[in-house]
């Protein structure tokens, strides 16, 4: 799968994203560190071992480079960025029975401000599985070349 590039300096606005999260009782926020093994957890049952020590990474980073949605105490995604390098987005997931919702959306935008907060100017997506969906939401265009890109020797379970 191919990366994506994103130019952090002309995102769209987070604001109708995070109001229609609080509009839905979803909290959108950054990770502290004593959810560190609920959202390890979470990422390892619904995802990989290997999007897992990703996010672990995310808790190592200050201030932590991991974003959590969360509805009545429970998890419903997550979002990271420099974690498998410095300026790359991701891994991220929504649980599958409440995609489609705008939890995505909200994470990527609150993953991406945060990337352009830290002085990037443009944010790198990985591996990108849905580029329709980060065309759409953050401009995020391909970058010729890049399969498999940074992941090309990763160990096999």
């Amino acid at each position: 799968m191919p990366d994506m590039l994103v130019k952090l300096y002309n995102l769209p606005a987070m604001e109708p994203h995070a109001l229609k999260m609080k509009e839905e009782g979803v909290v959108i926020r950054m990770a502290a560190a004593y959810d560190k093994y609920f959202v390890l957890e979470w990422v390892t049952g619904h995802f990989s071992k290997a999007w897992a020590s990703e996010c672990d990474r995310a808790f190592s980073n200050q201030p932590v480079s991991c974003f959590i949605a969360i509805k009545d105490g429970r998890m419903m995604g997550f979002a990271c960025y420099d974690c498998t390098r410095l300026d790359v987005f991701g891994p991220t997931g929504v649980d599958e029975s409440l995609r489609g919702r705008g939890v995505g959306k909200a994470l990527c935008m609150a993953a991406m401000h945060a990337m352009a907060a830290k002085g990037y100017a443009y944010a790198i997506i990985g591996w990108v599985g849905p580029a329709d969906f980060y065309s759409k939401l953050v401009g995020a265009t391909l970058i010729e070349d890049s399969t498999p890109g940074m992941y090309k020797d990763m160990l096999k379970a």
